[in-house]
């Protein structure tokens, strides 16, 4: 039996997805494509870039794919949207005049449809140049879903797919989207590195992050009525994005690009200093004059703090904050396995953490979930505690 959604139910329903829709600004996209392009100009000629999940009519990222459409040389653009009734925050959609002037306009289908934005080298207006006014669009048969066969059968033929998810998906789209086979650039949550769908692609070198905003903040329009941070929204307008009539603007500190397209400063070599520079001249006080620490159940690897102060001179296995990730470079150093991964731990020869050394950890106030048999990586000094996401890594054979 079907339940009917209640007036707070669908309200719920509503705010939740509010929550969950951020409007990629211009500026983001367009210096995370100028990264890629600066590796490989060519890296979007003759190709069939979709964009999965979007508004087609209004949305930054077909405005841009299809402003630059002859200067990236592609062949086809494809933009795909949701159905309004089959998202919740779209409760007070209404068509815009794009639509509602066109011979294809269905006002049932405005709503229960999704739809699909095509632009090919096709001059429709005549004006001499192929851009946006040069797209056509139809409804989809179905609502969009990114999971259904219809969009799944865009991902199939694309050669590129470039898009923002839903954050309260991205595990669902990043199987979707690995499923395809396919370069792809997509915005998410940093946190995301250490999910199963991610961090095992990130290790094989199949995944990693965008070229920017892995130090900056990201700035996401919102629809009115979403949940935000007053100190959010007042970052975002000093940033120039203050709010206007139709949305509020939000940024995101913790949102970055993962991509699978190259581009030059992943690269980029981590300047670094040996190990006995870093005893003597690191800016660290924790590291300077006292060196590094080995784990108590992991002898064979050391504890090394700071991004800045991995020794460049150290052959064996470093446990590295997970924000190491930012400035990864795979001809620089191997990434062995995930901290937090207790088989991966087991496999590579890491003790489990014991009674003695969790009866300690307690004993100093300790309040974490650590039992005996954990298999994680232990430090017993300057207290008893497991350091917080670590990864693990190894420098690779003549890097400097």
């Amino acid at each position: 039996m079907t339940a009917i959604p209640t007036k707070n139910g669908s309200q719920n329903a509503a705010k939740a997805a509010k929550a969950d829709e951020f409007y990629t600004q211009w500026a983001d996209i367009e210096r995370e494509m100028n990264a890629y392009l600066e590796f490989n100009r060519d890296v979007f000629r003759d190709k069939v870039v979709l964009l999965p999940c979007d508004d087609p009519e209004w949305s930054n990222f077909t405005k841009f794919f299809a402003l630059h459409f002859t200067d990236l040389g592609l062949r086809t653009l494809i933009s795909t949207s949701y159905a309004p009734d089959s998202n919740p925050a779209k409760a007070n959609y209404h068509p815009t005049l794009f639509e509602i002037n066109s011979p294809h306009f269905d006002p049932t289908k405005t709503h229960t449809n999704g739809k699909l934005l095509t632009l090919h080298r096709e001059d429709i207006n005549g004006d001499g140049v192929v851009d946006i006014d040069d797209l056509r669009w139809r409804y989809l048969d179905g609502d969009g879903d990114f999971r259904s066969a219809e969009v799944s059968a865009q991902r199939d033929e694309a050669d590129i797919i470039i898009t923002n998810p839903p954050f309260s998906l991205f595990r669902n789209f990043m199987t979707w989207l690995v499923g395809g086979n396919k370069p792809f650039s997509i915005i998410g949550n940093s946190n995301a590195v250490t999910y199963v769908e991610t961090f095992p692609l990130i290790k094989n070198n199949q995944l990693w992050k965008g070229a920017t905003a892995n130090s900056t903040d990201m700035v996401f329009a919102v629809p009115k009525g979403a949940p935000i941070k007053e100190a959010d929204r007042l970052k975002a307008e000093r940033l120039g994005y203050p709010s206007s009539g139709d949305y509020d603007f939000t940024r995101l500190g913790n949102s970055c690009w993962f991509t699978n397209i190259d581009h030059g400063r992943r690269h980029k070599p981590l300047q670094l200093m040996t190990m006995a520079e870093n005893i003597k001249f690191s800016r660290h006080k924790d590291v300077r004059g006292l060196g590094y620490r080995r784990y108590c159940n992991f002898a064979e690897a050391i504890e090394v703090p700071y991004v800045d102060a991995i020794p460049s001179d150290f052959n064996g296995l470093m446990g590295v904050p997970i924000t190491y990730l930012d400035k990864h470079n795979p001809d620089q150093f191997e990434i062995v396995a995930h901290a937090d991964d207790m088989e991966a731990m087991r496999q590579i020869g890491v003790e489990p953490l014991g009674a003695d050394f969790v009866g300690k950890y307690k004993e100093q106030g300790g309040t974490g979930s650590n039992s005996p048999g954990h298999r994680k990586l232990g430090l017993t000094a300057p207290r008893y505690y497991v350091p917080f996401k670590r990864i693990l890594i190894r420098r690779r054979t003549g890097a400097s």
